[in-house]
């Protein structure tokens, strides 16, 4: 019997519930994840009912209650502590960019919404999406060049939290296609190769034609 449940929304769409499942397969928790298609105008009713935020992700584990994507993130370092890097320097490091994605980067999120099944190459390239995309660039190659070593992702050989953080992000450039660097391009590809992100890109592929939403389908 699982010993709790993750609640997520679309795959297809639904970013935040991205990076909350990463991190729960990083820490390898026995859940049960259940999918809510997210409705418009929001929020959901059938989350709004679970979640205390109204919100996905949600999960509950071993009667613990933890909502937003980093505070999941941290609680499931709490068991499985390897999911940040293990050097206390790299350990802030990969903390700080963490939050900082979970913090910012409006801009890039309003213009360039995920979508894990189109191909909007071209469009969305806004001033602010572009400074963000500029700054995170920046951020990326900073991380590897401190920490990366001979690894494929921002910390080296193992995908942690901080990658599971930036992995909507991946998906965001995947999608809309907007310039970037041959080592940016190298790290999406890594990203978008892990088992895991490729386990969630076939998910979302089976998702019924009904979730379908048009506000992600032809944004703006």
């Amino acid at each position: 019997m699982p010993e709790g449940r993750l609640l997520i929304g679309n795959r297809r769409y639904s970013s935040w519930s991205m990076r909350g499942w990463l991190a729960v397969q990083l820490a390898e928790l026995d859940v049960e994840v259940t999918v809510i298609p997210i409705t418009r105008p929001g929020p959901t009713p059938a989350i709004r009912d679970i979640s205390p935020n109204g919100l996905v992700p949600y999960l509950e584990h071993r009667n613990v209650r933890t909502w937003e994507s980093l505070a999941i993130c941290e609680y499931c370092a709490e068991q499985a502590p390897a999911i940040w890097p293990r050097a206390p320097v790299a350990r802030g490091y990969a903390r700080s960019i963490a939050a900082e994605m979970h913090a910012g980067f409006r801009d890039l999120r309003q213009s360039m919404c995920m979508n894990l099944g189109r191909d909007f190459a071209g469009r969305g390239r806004t001033p602010g999406s572009l400074a963000d995309i500029a700054r995170i660039e920046a951020s990326w190659a900073e991380t590897r060049q401190r920490f990366g070593g001979n690894g494929p992702y921002l910390f080296g050989e193992d995908f942690t939290a901080a990658d599971a953080m930036y992995a909507p992000v991946v998906t965001r450039f995947l999608t809309w296609k907007p310039e970037l660097t041959p080592e940016t391009h190298a790290y999406c590809r890594a990203v978008r190769d892990h088992p895991l992100v490729a386990a969630w890109y076939a998910a979302a592929a089976m998702e019924p034609v009904e979730w379908l939403l048009a506000e992600y389908e032809t944004p703006v």
